[in-house]
């Protein structure tokens, strides 16, 4: 099939590479002149603009984007909408909050352009093993895309779970399973580092891989991580997050369902960012305060 992509980044370069490979024409634009050389390497027809892209397609016209989430996001979906007509479609493959989704659907239905909403999970390595779709929107316009989602995924790894931002909502609640999994590893693995047996952890990692109940992709990753850097003397214990944990919670307290695993993994990212926490402080003042507990100045 033909397919519009913009966002050429780490994860849009390798989905346009692995579009290619299924011979899917694809006509790409990114604000970066070299990746979009580089996409045209792989085949791809290059555009200079977004309304050149959309005049390369034929109707009924279908744009990918992969642009990091929030405003610029946002800007683009506006922008491409501007220059759709009926029957055209707006695929967003990044992060987005599934109450955007559900917007944004319901304006551009009005103008008769689909919008659906693709959570993709893959990261880096989805050029190789291929991505996990989750899909949102409207069946007709999932079905006319169901070539690209087939090509993108590893078998039976992209399905149509439900009306628009469903895909966003699904792809949510995996990330924050995600935060919760990470979490678990981490704690675990710090418990095994100060242990007196010396214990090999790259080497536990792997063992745990065959077999046991705890095996996962997560798990396989640790393990290579800890063989090239056994003590990860080379890495600064500051994580970030993208958004969707505190949409999860957000989600969570809404419907009063608890998450207490993914709000200590969230809070714990946030205790990462901190080269000194206020709190801690305070614990050590109100120690020395009411018992003359020692203190460090």
């Amino acid at each position: 099939m033909e397919l519009g992509f913009i966002g050429l980044g780490k994860m849009g370069m390798n989905m346009v590479t692995r579009l290619r490979r299924d011979r899917h024409r694809v006509v790409v634009y990114d604000r970066s002149v070299d990746l979009v050389k580089q996409a045209e390497g792989q085949g791809c027809v290059g555009s200079n603009s977004l309304a050149d892209l959309a005049g390369k397609l034929a109707a009924p016209r279908a744009v990918w984007i992969m642009v990091p989430s929030g405003a610029p996001t946002e800007e683009t979906v506006q922008a491409v909408g501007a220059l759709l007509q009926p029957g055209d479609m707006i695929i967003d493959g990044g992060n987005t909050r599934f109450h955007d989704d559900v917007r944004r659907a319901s304006e551009l239905k009005k103008k008769g352009v689909s919008y659906v909403d693709a959570g993709t999970s893959g990261g880096v390595w989805g050029l190789k093993v291929g991505y996990c779709l989750m899909i949102g929107g409207e069946e007709a316009a999932v079905k006319h895309l169901a070539p690209a989602f087939t090509t993108l995924a590893p078998e039976q790894g992209w399905a149509h779970v439900g009306a628009a931002g469903a895909g966003h909502y699904v792809k949510m609640v995996h990330n924050g399973i995600e935060y919760s999994m990470m979490q678990g590893y981490a704690e675990g693995f710090e418990l095994m580092s100060k242990s007196d047996y010396h214990l090999d952890l790259a080497r536990i990692a792997d063992l745990w891989m065959r077999g046991s109940v705890v095996r996962s992709w997560l798990l396989e990753l640790a393990a290579g991580a800890l063989k090239e850097d056994p003590k990860l003397e080379h890495l600064k214990g500051y994580v970030q997050d993208s958004g969707e944990g505190r949409w999860m919670i957000a989600d969570a307290i809404e419907k009063d369902v608890p998450v207490p695993t993914l709000t200590t993994a969230l809070f714990t990212r946030f205790r990462s960012r901190q080269e000194e926490s206020f709190a801690e402080k305070m614990l050590a003042a109100l120690r020395n305060a009411f018992g003359g507990h020692a203190v460090k100045r």
